[in-house]
């Protein structure tokens, strides 16, 4: 494989801005290509999967380099243990010096007998992951998340129908194809899934607001919810809306969704994706104590898609494991608690609410649903609960099903 100058140097600079300058892998990367509009396909894709490559196997490759190596040029470092456990040769580039393949290939051998290492997680992760799940499962579920995330598609009901839009994409040249499997056998749509990765934002179909990016394993949160046209419905925890849209689709215009949420800027782009989408029924709102007192006992279903470690969908941000730590994991838990605790009060009586995470830790998900229900026991019950593990070939959720007893 030869390798080009210009080429490493605009991966070497993205790896610097990702774990020095604290950018998040997808921006980065989106940011780099934009650099140099000469950069032909190839150039791009070698660029972006080098630098996921590396972030994701970041704990592994800085183990096959000695101290003095990433001191005196860690990501050209890293670079060459990429490029040499791949099997490739480096050029004698002057980046490269002191940088030896038999030491890279030893090294590398070693490191793989050591669990942490071999699974690329930070030490304190691996202790958490072992914790609550044992080794074997830790492991298998671990692997999973360390490969490449493939893209998924949510078929928008309100404008198409899902062979229109794979007639639609499929005369944009995109390679695609709804998704077989029995997970998603309730779903009214099921969802697309990518054949190879292309970008869809030029396309009429999603000019036209056919369709949304989604991961498919996020598809099956609105579901869970069992809205009905004419239901009030807060989305609690919105974001920019993906699942509000979902939702919307399912009540098909009808009724009225509140999407709310801390971040007014969120706010603002689901407005916009609303609006693309052909949605009509959701208004949105910055969620304060005053918002929660207004809307108490209003809501026939209620979303909580609380903030959570994002632990499942590490595929799709493998920085984030990176810049995670058990602190914040033990200060989410805290503020998931607490969202449960206040946010439940907007839900009527005989309403419904589904509480979801992107994590796949049993302490952010069956044990946080267990200690609110055992608070108030005649008030709450679970009904029903579902866990979509990285094995399954999706990202990592959580959702449970709770219903407010009369």
């Amino acid at each position: 494989m030869k390798l080009y100058p210009n080429l490493v140097a605009a991966v070497v600079l993205a790896l610097e801005e990702i774990f020095s300058g604290g950018g998040h892998a997808e921006q980065v990367v989106e940011h780099t290509l934009k650099k140099n509009a000469r950069w032909g396909a190839r150039d791009r894709k070698f660029i972006a999967s080098n630098i996921y490559d590396i972030v994701r196997w970041y704990g592994l490759y800085s183990a096959c380099l000695t101290h003095l190596q990433l001191t005196n040029n860690k990501y050209y470092g890293l670079f060459a243990a990429a490029t040499i456990v791949k099997g490739n040769t480096l050029p004698n580039w002057k980046e490269f010096e002191g940088i030896y393949e038999s030491e890279i290939r030893t090294a590398f051998e070693h490191a793989l007998k050591i669990r942490k290492l071999r699974l690329s997680v930070p030490d304190w992760l691996d202790d958490i992951g072992v914790n609550q799940f044992g080794e074997s499962l830790w492991e298998k579920e671990m692997s999973s998340l360390n490969e490449e995330a493939e893209v998924y598609l949510r078929v928008n009901t309100l404008l198409t129908t899902t062979d229109k839009l794979l007639e639609a994409l499929r005369s944009s040249e995109a390679a695609v194809k709804s998704l077989d499997d029995s997970l998603f056998a309730t779903a009214a749509e099921p969802p697309l899934v990518m054949l190879k990765r292309q970008r869809l934002h030029n396309t009429e179909a999603y000019k036209k607001g056919w369709f949304e990016i989604q991961d498919a394993s996020s598809q099956l949160v609105a579901p869970f919810l069992q809205v009905k046209p004419g239901m009030m419905v807060i989305d609690a925890c919105a974001g920019a809306g993906g699942k509000a849209l979902h939702i919307a689709c399912l009540m098909k215009n009808a009724g009225k969704i509140l999407a709310m949420d801390v971040e007014p800027k969120k706010l603002r782009e689901l407005e916009r994706r609303a609006s693309n989408a052909g949605v009509e029924i959701i208004q949105t709102s910055v969620i304060t104590p005053k918002e929660i007192i207004k809307n108490k006992g209003k809501a026939d279903r209620l979303l909580l898609d609380v903030p959570c470690s994002g632990l499942g969908v590490l595929k799709r941000n493998p920085d984030a494991k990176w810049k995670l730590s058990a602190a914040f994991i033990e200060e989410i838990q805290i503020t998931q608690a607490n969202i449960l605790k206040e946010y439940a009060e907007m839900l009527k009586p005989e309403g419904m609410m589904v509480y979801a995470t992107c994590s796949i830790l049993p302490s952010e998900n069956e044990q946080q649903v267990a200690a609110f229900i055992a608070q108030k026991p005649n008030k709450y019950a679970l009904l029903k609960d579902l866990r979509v593990m990285p094995s399954q070939g999706y990202d990592g959720f959580y959702m449970a099903l709770i219903k407010k007893m009369a």
